[in-house]
């Protein structure tokens, strides 16, 4: 049974089961294809309360324009699967886009942007139990260190036991770390070679296995030193897209380089392709795939 945007409301307030059935239906295919490479279109911004792009700070707000931009997004050739919350998946397992893609669950968004407790990301997605049950194929999980926040702790703690509980069940799970600090009460994200360095370093090291786990890390302010900082795992990598603000070509061309370097996998990317400062999803997603 697939449905239309506009009936998915329905759906949900009178048949709460059509969810648990469409997973059941849902067509899987192995994590990476036959192009050897993943790119997977990531939405799971709003449940953390990030819902801005660019200047247009209620952008993401609307569930159906999403919706419609994700299935466009997940229609193009190339693109391997999405992230996203337990909502949006769920929405889009009813509409039936999920076949033959790789689905891919975020499991933490309690730090809310821009709250006082923003760092102590407690786990309040995705358990790795509700991914093996409806059949998903990985997990995402973002780690932030700041050291002057002793909410980090609470994070890293339960980053570390997330690791276990998804190798437990034999899934992949994409660990997003960062060395952060606040800037005049804003959480920034330090994307120096040094500081991406360390938080490959020490993400690496969570859990009582790395067996199943993935690395997803932004490219550094300067881009030659991508080979250097991979060199500090053998864990395999996806490239972290993030906005691209108004320089989309230069973007693309930091993303090209480091696409080269031998232990990254691919791409996930959100906002840029979905929401482009220029052109339509079509365009964006399509040169994005071209990278690969």
């Amino acid at each position: 049974m697939n449905i239309g945007i506009p009936d998915l409301t329905t759906v949900r307030a009178r048949r709460p089961e059509a969810v648990a059935e469409a997973a059941a239906r849902r067509v899987r295919r192995p994590l990476i294809g036959d192009s050897g490479r993943l790119m997977i279109v990531a939405a799971d911004h709003p449940a953390r309360g990030a819902l801005g792009v660019g200047d247009r700070r209620l952008a993401m707000a609307n569930r159906a324009d999403l919706l419609e931009r994700l299935c466009t997004a997940l229609s193009r050739p190339g693109v391997d699967g999405v992230l996203a919350t337990a909502d949006i998946l769920e929405d889009l397992l009813l509409l039936g886009v999920l076949d033959d893609k790789v689905v891919m669950g975020s499991m933490n968004r309690g730090g809310l942007a821009g709250a006082s407790y923003e760092m102590d990301d407690r786990f309040t997605g995705h358990r790795a139990e509700d991914i093996a049950r409806l059949r998903f194929d990985a997990g995402k999980l973002l780690v932030r260190i700041d050291y002057d926040d002793p909410g980090s702790l609470t994070t890293l703690e339960s980053t570390a036991r997330a690791i276990d509980a998804m190798a437990a069940q034999r899934l992949p799970l994409f660990v997003e770390p960062f060395i952060s600090r606040r800037v005049d009460g804003r959480v920034r994200n330090d994307l120096s070679a040094e500081a991406v360095t360390r938080s490959v370093a020490i993400a690496s090291g969570l859990g009582g296995t790395s067996a199943y786990t993935w690395l997803k890390l932004p490219v550094t302010d300067d881009p030659d030193d991508m080979a250097e900082v991979l060199e500090t795992s053998t864990l395999p990598v996806v490239l972290l897209g993030g906005e691209v603000g108004d320089d989309q070509e230069g973007a693309y061309e930091r993303w090209r380089k480091a696409l080269r370097l031998p232990t990254v996998q691919g791409m996930v990317v959100g906002r840029s392709l979905l929401y482009p400062a220029g052109g339509s999803v079509e365009e964006a997603v399509d040169t994005a795939v071209g990278l690969l």
